[in-house]
């Protein structure tokens, strides 16, 4: 088993990579330069949710093939949602930006489904790393506004 969680961390440090110059192209092709002090944190933030996600998919097998499911499933979706807040902090292509809000509310939501398909409780909300207090609502884009709706309807 060692070997192939290897081999899937090889494998997923490349698409990481492969992502990362995506990124990197998509920005100088619309002109903007990614400074070397935010290609850096971009860089830094998204190894650092790689390293967690392979980390926490490590699971030992339960008995239980659909809890064991989730249990891998769960960080992976939380790394695509940790890599898509990344893009949003410091990406600059509009319509990467978009697609990373759509992955955020949608690996999100998936997040929940699984956990209530099994009766599992939820866990705890917190708020991401930059995201705004929600008495700043008022303050926020129209679009920002609309995700934090979608992902806190109260």
């Amino acid at each position: 088993m060692p070997v192939i969680s290897h081999a899937i961390r090889r494998s997923s440090h490349a698409v990481s990579a492969l992502i990362v110059l995506s990124v990197a192209a998509s920005a100088f092709a619309a002109g903007v330069a990614l400074t070397g002090n935010d290609e850096t944190r971009f860089l830094a933030e998204n190894d650092a949710a790689m390293t967690k996600m392979m980390d926490a998919m490590s699971v030992k097998p339960s008995g239980n093939v659909d809890e064991d499911f989730v249990a891998m499933m769960v960080p992976h979706h939380q790394g695509a949602i940790d890599m898509a807040q990344a893009e949003l902090r410091y990406g600059h292509n509009e319509q990467l930006r978009r697609i990373a809000q759509e992955i955020v509310v949608e690996q999100q939501q998936e997040i929940v489904a699984m956990h209530l398909a099994l009766g599992q409780s939820l866990p705890p909300s917190a708020p991401a790393q930059d995201q705004q207090h929600p008495s700043d609502i008022t303050r926020m884009p129209a679009n920002a506004a609309l995700l934090h709706n979608t992902l806190d309807p109260k």
